[in-house]
């Protein structure tokens, strides 16, 4: 599981805005890129990110 005051201080690599933890994945709360949690690391790297799902 990720610390609490480690999530405070991590970012989105790409709009450099607050993220949030939703299940195993790190998301972005601008852009909605979902970062992967490897070993309890986040991976913060945007070219493994999941790109939002269209909701149209």
């Amino acid at each position: 599981m990720i610390d609490a005051e480690l999530l405070e201080i991590l970012a989105c690599p790409l709009c450099k805005v607050e993220v949030k933890l939703e299940n195993d994945k790190i998301v972005c709360t601008n852009c909605g890129r979902r970062y992967p949690v490897k070993d309890d690391i986040p991976v913060m790297l945007i070219d493994e990110a999941e790109l939002p799902k269209d909701d149209k």
